[in-house]
């Protein structure tokens, strides 16, 4: 008989470092980093995977973190936070400052292991979604795509749709998650925990 697998329970201890405008703390631990549009999200992806309600900030208002914000887990990995993009309320020099910062974090961090790249699956792909995938291709930068929002399709258009963004993203794989139910937040919390694991 198979046995099942185990999603992993939330972490022990998550340590807050610090929200970073610019010069980041030298890397330590493997890093894995959460990317995407200001109102695909982000937090409540965060939250989830840390087993935390409120350890980055779930905001009303699209574009609240404008800087990078870094957390401890377990002493096992950090996490970050990357300020989120393409939000039309915001000013253009601040969403230049953002680019500027997320594009040199991605281009830095030695030990960052996983960019998991955030889409909301109620919407086709988007440019800045598209470019934001083209660059960690170009620059061989591991990434996940994880489609948000999935208690929120039609069940019976549901396999369709995802299949259709997945096709339109080209990318081989989609992790279908659910903030709201919980669908894949431990699958997800898993499958960082085995890259930030692995040697080199």
């Amino acid at each position: 008989m198979e046995r099942k697998k185990q999603t992993p329970k939330p972490p022990g201890s998550v340590q807050f470092i610090g929200s970073f405008p610019d010069e980041l703390p030298a890397p330590e631990l493997p890093e894995v980093a959460f990317a995407g549009r200001s109102n695909v999200g982000k937090s409540s992806a965060i939250n989830g995977v840390l087993g935390r309600k409120s350890a980055a900030r779930v905001s009303r208002s699209p574009g609240r973190t404008q800087t990078i914000n870094l957390f401890k887990v377990d002493n096992r990995y950090m996490l970050a936070d990357l300020p989120g993009y393409g939000f039309a309320k915001v000013p253009e020099d601040v969403q230049a400052r953002w680019k500027g910062m997320v594009e040199g974090y991605l281009g830095s961090r030695e030990t960052l292991r996983l960019v998991v790249c955030l889409v909301d699956s109620r919407h086709p792909p988007q440019k800045l979604d598209l470019a934001l995938l083209g660059g960690l291709t170009g620059a061989e930068i591991p990434y996940l795509v994880v489609a948000t929002k999935v208690d929120k399709l039609p069940k019976s258009k549901r396999k369709s749709i995802l299949a259709k963004l997945r096709k339109g993203l080209g990318v081989p794989e989609l992790h279908a998650l659910s903030s709201l139910n919980g669908e894949g937040v431990g699958e997800l919390r898993a499958r960082l925990l085995r890259v930030v694991s692995k040697k080199g």
